[in-house]
C-alpha cells in the first residue's frame, strides 16, 4: 500500500508562491538594482497586506487608512526579514502587520488621548467584563469582582472603567436619549454667569475698604454706589474737584493693591 500522502496547507490566492527574491534583497549592495526589487516584492506581497487590512474594516477606520498601514507593516517586515533562519516570509509578515495595525488602533484612533497603561488597563477590564456579565445573569459586575478576576487593585479596575468611555466622544449636537423635544447635549451645558465674578472681586475688596479712613469710604460709597458726580461730592464735603479726583484715584489703587496680594503664608 502506498505510503499516506503529505497534506499541504492551503494557501491564500494573495500569497505569492516563495522565490529567490528574498535571498537576492540580502546579497544585494545598496543602489537601484535593490530598491527595483524591494518594490518589486512589496508589490507582490501587498495584496496580502489589504487583506489582513480588512479584518479591522468595522472598526470605525476608514479601509484606505488601514491599508496603508498594513503596508507600512509589510515594508518593515519585507526590510527586516532574514531568509537564512528558514522561517516562510508569510509567517514571519502576518504578526508583522497585524502588529502594525493594532498599534495604529491603540495609539491614533482615540478621542480622547490616555496613557497607554491606561489603555491596557481598559482592555483587561472590558474583558473580564464581558466574561463576567455572562455568568451573573446579564448583571454588569462589581469593580470587586472585576479586581477578583484580573488580579487589579481597585484603582486601576476604575481607571479602566473610566478609559471604557474614553475611545469615542459625543458630539455636543447628539440628540438627548428619551427626549421628545429635539433637544441635544448642548442644551444641557451651564453658561457663564458673570454675576459670580463680581461676587468673588466684591469679597477681595472689602478688607481694603475697611482700612481705608471714614472720609474716603464715603467718597467711594457716594461715587459708586450713589453715581454721585465728583463735583457734588466736592460740594458736599466742602473739597475742591480736584482733591476728590486724587483721593479716589489712590483709594483705588490701594484698595486694587490689597485685593491683588497674595495672602500671608501662601506661596507666590
Amino acid at each position: 500500500m502506498a505510503g499516506a500522502r503529505q497534506t499541504v496547507p492551503a494557501r491564500h490566492q494573495d500569497v505569492p508562491a516563495e522565490s529567490a527574491s528574498f535571498h537576492r534583497l540580502r546579497a544585494l549592495p545598496d543602489g537601484p538594482e535593490k530598491d527595483e526589487l524591494r518594490r518589486a516584492t512589496v508589490c507582490a506581497w501587498l495584496p496580502m497586506a489589504h487583506r489582513l487590512a480588512s479584518r479591522f474594516r468595522d472598526r470605525g477606520e476608514p479601509l484606505d487608512d488601514l491599508r496603508q498601514v498594513a503596508a507600512i507593516g509589510l515594508v518593515k517586515a519585507v526590510d527586516r526579514y532574514d531568509p537564512g533562519r528558514g522561517k516562510a516570509f508569510e509567517t514571519y509578515a502576518i504578526p508583522t502587520v497585524v502588529g502594525e495595525l493594532k498599534r495604529h488602533f491603540r495609539d491614533h484612533t482615540w478621542d480622547v488621548h490616555v496613557p497607554r497603561r491606561v489603555q491596557d488597563l481598559r482592555n483587561q477590564v472590558r474583558v473580564a467584563r464581558r466574561d463576567l456579565a455572562q455568568t451573573l445573569g446579564g448583571r454588569l459586575p462589581t469593580e470587586a469582582e472585576i479586581a477578583g478576576v484580573t488580579g487589579l487593585c481597585t484603582e486601576d479596575v476604575r481607571a479602566g472603567l473610566e478609559a471604557l468611555d474614553s475611545y469615542r466622544t459625543l458630539s455636543l449636537d447628539a440628540e438627548m436619549p428619551r427626549a421628545d423635544d429635539g433637544s441635544c447635549l448642548a442644551d444641557t451645558l451651564g453658561l457663564c454667569d458673570h454675576a459670580l465674578d463680581v461676587a468673588v472681586d466684591r469679597e477681595a475688596v472689602k478688607p481694603g475698604l475697611r482700612s481705608l479712613p471714614e472720609r474716603e469710604r464715603t467718597i467711594l460709597y457716594l461715587r459708586f454706589f450713589r453715581d454721585m458726580t465728583q463735583d457734588r461730592i466736592a460740594e458736599t464735603l466742602g473739597l475742591s474737584q480736584m482733591h476728590v479726583s486724587r483721593l479716589i484715584a489712590q483709594c483705588c489703587a490701594e484698595v486694587r493693591r490689597q485685593a491683588l496680594q497674595e495672602p500671608a503664608g501662601q506661596p507666590t
